[in-house]
């Protein structure tokens, strides 16, 4: 039985500059690549023809290619990641086990379970930190606590990397020590319960032009204003220190949002309850309407609001919403149709090809008022002035919503007017005095 050690892909799916991957190559020979489809990942995603295992295929396969040519091979497995591991180390002599960290809170009791199982057997358990610049208690304030609100803690993350630039890793350097391996096998969509979308990706190539002029067109969802890389940074098919490195060299905004992601990862970190509630708990007070008929009709963008309903077409059609454009639904969802903002998270987890707990957590908060630094409640988004300021020639909205000047397009769900003064009320009456 030949030694080998383990390298655990998860939201890291590229061989450059993959912090855990380079710690194993360099620390070891026979690196064997792995990676886990997860039942308890998979079996929550109720759509069959979920774009996002596509996605994750693609990644692997691409993953799978550059690998033959350098004489290995990628272990693609399925089943509960405790179940694999006990099977791994009967099959292999494993003397260790590299990964990269992961903060949520499903992840983190994952890893201490396979942890203390790989401690049983005598096999170190070595994690490594690559899908942040910062993480955990790296920016802090200065007494230790963990910040709440985004604008200081861009203050000290920026001061610290001053003072500690990163590096990126020369993992090619190492390439040889991958584990030498005929092509091994490998599942299809199919055999994991899933079925082909046709989806076509962005690419992982970011574009210069776009990110330079990123503070000037960034809210136009008409227009190519964004990066899109925003679903390969959930998936680790970029790394966060190359896009940061041209953030500093391009456009400080574009890295103000690179940074308001680690800000968000930090606080599900540090406070693990927004999972399930408010990071305000009085928040939770709030009486929502949770009208079933009217959330479906938001779901469907049947609101009668073109903006809010675009959005949600263009969800619905291609697994991406233009950031301007979430902020709006969100909105609407929570202040004009007092629907608690978890109905909304869900829904965004389901479809998102981006989805990132932690963003769609904060993103979500952030809009109903109750999360750190958020919007204040009083704060309610008027879809017709955002439509004005951001969509002026409607070209957005006439892309997903062709048929807004035909009868059968729905009338307004709710008067505005009527709608913000409701809302007012509603948080008014269950904050009361409390500071917001």
């Amino acid at each position: 039985m030949k030694e080998v050690s383990i390298f655990w892909f998860r939201r890291d799916l590229r061989l450059d500059d993959n912090t855990g991957l380079y710690h194993a190559l360099k620390d070891n020979k026979n690196v064997l690549p792995v990676f886990i489809f997860d039942p308890e990942i998979l079996d929550k995603l109720e759509n069959k023809a979920d774009r996002r295992v596509e996605f994750i295929l693609l990644a692997l396969k691409r993953l799978q290619e550059q690998l033959e040519k350098l004489g290995s091979s990628l272990l693609v497995l399925q089943g509960k990641p405790p179940e694999v591991f006990t099977k791994l180390i009967t099959e292999y002599a494993v003397k260790s086990v590299y990964a990269n960290h992961d903060y949520e809170p499903y992840a983190i009791a994952r890893d201490q379970a396979i942890r203390e199982l790989l401690g049983k057997n005598n096999i170190h358990f070595h994690t490594f930190k690559d899908q942040v610049i910062f993480e955990k208690h790296e920016v802090t304030k200065d007494d230790g606590l963990p910040y709440t609100v985004f604008t200081p803690y861009m203050r000290k993350w920026k001061s610290k990397l001053a003072d500690a630039p990163f590096r990126c890793s020369p993992v090619k350097n190492y390439f040889q020590h991958f584990f030498r391996t005929t092509p091994l096998s490998f599942p299809t969509l199919e055999s994991l319960g899933f079925q082909p979308t046709g989806t076509r990706f962005s690419t992982a190539l970011l574009n210069e032009d776009t990110i330079a002029h990123y503070h000037e067109r960034r809210d136009f969802p008409a227009i190519e204003g964004t990066s899109r890389l925003s679903l390969h940074l959930r998936f680790g098919t970029v790394s966060i220190r190359a896009l940061a490195t041209k953030a500093m060299q391009l456009n400080e905004t574009w890295l103000n949002e690179l940074i308001w992601r680690e800000f968000y990862m930090m606080i599900l970190f540090h406070f693990p309850h927004v999972t399930k509630g408010a990071f305000k708990k009085q928040y939770d007070k709030i009486p929502w309407r949770n009208n079933e008929a009217e959330f479906a009709s938001w779901c469907r963008g049947e609101t009668g609001y073109p903006i809010v309903d675009a959005g949600m077409r263009e969800l619905n059609a291609t697994g991406f919403m233009h950031n301007r454009v979430r902020m709006v639904v969100a909105s609407f969802l929570v202040k004009h149709l007092l629907i608690d903002w978890r109905w909304g998270e869900a829904y965004f987890a389901e479809k998102l090809l981006d989805f990132d707990l932690s963003a769609n957590n904060g993103g979500w908060q952030w809009a109903a008022g109750s999360g750190c630094d958020a919007a204040p409640y009083f704060r309610v988004f008027n879809p017709y002035e955002q439509t004005k300021r951001f969509d002026p020639k409607m070209e957005y909205i006439r892309k997903w919503v062709p048929d807004l000047e035909e009868l059968s397009y729905p009338s307004p769900i709710v008067e505005h007017t009527f709608a913000r003064t409701r809302a007012l009320a509603t948080y008014k009456k269950a904050l009361g005095n409390i500071s917001v």
